[in-house]
């Protein structure tokens, strides 16, 4: 039998055969950042960290959409430009960028 059955697809980003380490990266990037937004604006006192998190996270989220090569690539940016977006939101509701009080 010339062909076998794949039963486990393989995780790739680089859908189309060729490496893109720069994308590859801002999308693992933007990922991480998206987490660690999402996650510290759950906390009350973290909102300097998620939201610089979270705007740095969609800074790069959107220019990893603008130079993406992959679908995968874009499918998992779009999450992640979601999820910082989330802890920016929240943070800034929290006392914003600078540190200031919520009422």
């Amino acid at each position: 039998m010339a062909q076998t059955i794949r039963r486990v697809p393989a995780f790739t980003l680089n859908t189309d055969g060729h490496p893109h380490p720069r994308e590859n990266t801002l999308v693992a990037l933007t990922a991480m950042l998206g987490v660690l937004a999402f996650t510290s604006s759950f906390f009350h006192d973290l909102h300097l960290l998620s939201s610089w998190s979270g705007l740095v996270g969609v800074i790069t989220g959107l220019w990893g959409q603008f130079i993406s090569a992959t679908t995968a690539e874009r499918f998992v940016l779009v999450i992640g430009i979601a999820m910082c977006a989330f802890g920016l939101g929240i943070a800034l509701a929290h006392g914003g960028l600078f540190g200031g009080t919520a009422g």
